[in-house]
């Protein structure tokens, strides 16, 4: 076990219901982007098997043969605990734990596939931050539609500010990992944990989820904020309104309010709206200096996930009657061809409120 083990007081941890020995441990990490990647290489890095499904034949071929994957993670090597394939159901079947971190719009197609080689006693996870365009899901519920009864109740999420080059470079991230659970959520939290990777629990996974998925909504105004050169005032309000949108949204959903002050909730739009390897703030950005969304996505490799889960968001906050002002603003300036200045002045014109009411 190398130096990033969590220690001796990892093996001590609830012994009897789950398998603790790191030489044992067999972990299937679906989805090889940058973020699945990054969650490979911090788990082969502690001593854990790990397979990890490669979409693309030549970047697996590329981590086989220069144990890096220069498309999506690159100047990172993998450790040989990490074996690449592009044999998704070798992949799923006979793992302790399987990891689902692919795009949120492939994310059906591919649990699906993957479903009936997962072992029934397997517990599974997602560290893909979405809403279904369809059925206004999040990653949770299409995992429920797709997988066996079995493991609907197996399932968690991992979720939090985290970029994947950060926490590839081993500096300290703080994230948290969701579970109807407490004994498997406290098992994830000792299996994910290291040094530099510090996991908390959690067991409101739709809070825990809306956060890392309705964030990517308000990142991309704020690049549009950013990109039109409004300001940090303008900034400041837009995410503190923004964060407003998505607690109101989760408490009708049912969701702990309290999840939206943490680490899945305030953490991660924070970063995602403030960070400069935010690709959802990247694409706001060039909105507002002028760009078209289509130019835009041509030129990027890996997928902004606020640009579909903005239309996810938009239709099922009509449905569900919740007023979000700037996730409809952010659609019709993507789908609707509103001009960014036009849609920040239709926000700051809207009628006048109380604060404290308003956040309801």
């Amino acid at each position: 076990m190398n130096a990033w083990s969590v220690g001796r007081g990892w093996r001590k941890a609830r012994k009897k219901k789950y398998n603790m020995d790191v030489e044992t441990i067999r972990i299937g990490v679906i989805g090889a982007g940058s973020w699945g990647t990054a969650l490979a290489h911090l788990l082969g890095d502690k001593g854990f098997s790990v397979d990890l499904w490669v979409y693309e034949p030549a970047v697996k071929q590329n981590i086989v043969e220069n144990r890096e994957n220069r498309m999506f993670l690159p100047g990172i090597r993998l450790p040989e605990t990490v074996v690449p394939s592009n044999d998704l159901a070798s992949v799923a079947s006979g793992k302790q734990i399987v990891l689902f971190v692919v795009p949120s719009h492939v994310m059906r197609q591919v649990s699906g596939q993957a479903s009936g080689h997962i072992d029934s006693a397997s517990l599974v996870v997602t560290a893909s931050k979405g809403i279904e365009n369809q059925t206004h899901l999040t990653m949770t519920g299409v995992l429920k539609e797709t997988l066996p009864d079995a493991l609907v109740s197996r399932i968690s999420v991992l979720s939090g500010p985290s970029f994947a080059t950060e926490v590839a470079k081993r500096l300290p991230t703080v994230v948290t990992v969701a579970s109807g659970d407490a004994e498997a959520a406290a098992y994830l939290q000792r299996i994910f944990s290291t040094p530099y990777f510090r996991v908390y629990t959690n067991d409101d996974l739709i809070g825990v989820e809306l956060g890392g998925a309705v964030k990517n909504v308000i990142a991309i105004a704020s690049g549009i904020v950013d990109g039109l050169g409004l300001g940090q005032n303008t900034r400041a309000a837009l995410i503190t309104r923004g964060l407003t949108e998505i607690r109101r949204l989760g408490i009708h959903l049912g969701a702990n309010p309290h999840t939206f002050a943490g680490l899945a909730g305030m953490g991660d739009l924070l970063l995602t709206c403030t960070g400069s390897l935010s690709r959802n703030h990247t694409v706001g950005e060039k909105i507002g200096e002028g760009k078209g969304l289509n130019e835009i996505l041509a030129e990027m490799n890996m997928v902004a996930e606020g640009v579909k889960t903005s239309k996810s968001v938009y239709n099922l906050s009509r449905k569900l009657e919740v007023d979000m002002p700037i996730c409809h603003s952010v659609y019709k300036v993507l789908y609707e061809d509103l001009s960014a200045t036009e849609a920040v002045y239709q926000l700051m014109t809207r009628d006048l409120k109380d604060e404290m009411l308003d956040v309801r």
